[in-house]
């Protein structure tokens, strides 16, 4: 392969893992992706740039998102500002795509904060409402060992908060890969590139307007997270715990049907009552999910229970003419059938957030954003 054909698939394969989230870093894409299409040694200048592979990252994003990737970056800068505004005693800066504009799916919001001690952070998130973990990592670099504090934010969007030290406010960041400083803008820098890149934003309206919505998908986890602790009996239930068997269903349920919303979001929650009754974990559930799912979504949970009874010939005889005049009958039982088939010891599923990300980027390609 000629050395200028090498280099651009080089680019598009980087591009592609980076895009489909398989990796993160643009040398390690490279590499990985150089090691997939040559079998020797690949010289470093038949190696892409950082700005090649990232421009394909834009390319393909175009392709596969078309306009909902603009209105997408948009929403992630709101978002960014808004905690950035909320944050401001710890002179935030946004880094990284969501700055730049080269987001790709899945993207981070990542922002740097700089404080002496992380207990006023999260003193701060609380106050707002959100959820986050706390991770410490430890790394070495040119022989110094070094503890990165990341605070993970889970709201609308992800965010990733590295605290730093509060003397390092004004010290140029470098990217450890091109050696070159890393862009970034502070909160007044942010509302500046807001209005240039999306001049059509009432900036002030934008944000009350994200002020006054509820996002449904932090109830949702805050109902499923504590599920891992409900353990259920192990002759109906051998594998475990509700949240397990819950993410088991959604796995089954992704297999079926990986365009239907609705139908995923109640396989998912079909049990969340179990958390909070579970002598009557269907009224539970439905409680503590009114207003924030479809009518359609709510009617699978509710009759999830019906529908084993149904299958098991038990359902009385009104109930069971109810249930079959429902437009949603075959769904009900299809979701009683995974609910069955979701109890293996030992199976593979994702986590609660992975879920949840699923549900969200497939609402967003739904309704077109």
């Amino acid at each position: 392969m000629a050395d200028a054909k090498l280099r651009r698939a080089i680019a598009f394969e980087a591009a592609r893992l980076m895009y489909d989230r398989a990796e993160s870093e643009y040398f390690t894409a490279k590499r990985k992706a150089a090691d997939r299409l040559c079998r020797g040694s690949v010289k470093p200048s038949d190696l892409p740039s950082t700005a090649e592979i990232r421009d394909l990252i834009q390319a393909l994003a175009r392709t596969h998102e078309g306009d909902r990737r603009t209105a997408n970056l948009k929403d992630m800068r709101l978002h960014a500002l808004r905690l950035m505004r909320h944050l401001a005693r710890f002179r935030p800066r946004l880094i990284g795509s969501v700055m730049t504009g080269h987001t790709r799916k899945g993207s981070d919001i990542d922002l740097h904060l700089f404080s002496d001690h992380l207990e006023p952070i999260t003193a701060a998130l609380d106050e707002e409402g959100l959820q986050y973990d706390v991770e410490r990592k430890h790394l070495e670099k040119h022989g110094v060992a070094r503890v990165f504090t990341h605070v993970h934010v889970h709201d609308t969007f992800h965010f990733e908060l590295t605290v730093y030290a509060e003397d390092q406010a004004h010290y140029v960041f470098k990217s450890s890969i091109t050696g070159k400083a890393i862009e970034r803008a502070s909160a007044r820098e942010l509302e500046a590139l807001i209005a240039h890149d999306h001049p059509e934003v009432r900036i002030d309206d934008a944000l009350a307007e994200q002020d006054d919505a509820i996002d449904p998908y932090q109830m949702f986890r805050m109902l499923l997270l504590p599920l891992d602790a409900v353990k259920q009996n192990p002759k109906w239930h051998p594998e475990g715990d509700v949240q397990y068997h819950s993410l088991q269903v959604f796995e089954l349920a992704r297999d079926e049907r990986p365009w239907d919303e609705e139908f995923l979001l109640a396989a998912l929650l079909h049990d969340v009552g179990k958390g909070i009754d579970p002598y009557d974990h269907v009224a539970a559930g439905l409680q503590a999910l009114d207003g924030l799912v479809t009518p359609r979504t709510a009617f699978l949970i509710e009759n999830h229970m019906l529908a084993q009874a149904y299958k098991a010939g038990t359902l009385g005889h009104r109930q069971r003419v109810r249930l079959e005049a429902a437009d949603d009958f075959e769904d009900a039982l299809l979701l009683r059938e995974l609910d069955t088939r979701g109890r293996v010891p030992g199976a593979t599923v994702g986590t609660v957030d992975e879920a949840l990300d699923y549900l969200k980027e497939l609402e967003r390609s739904n309704n077109g954003k």
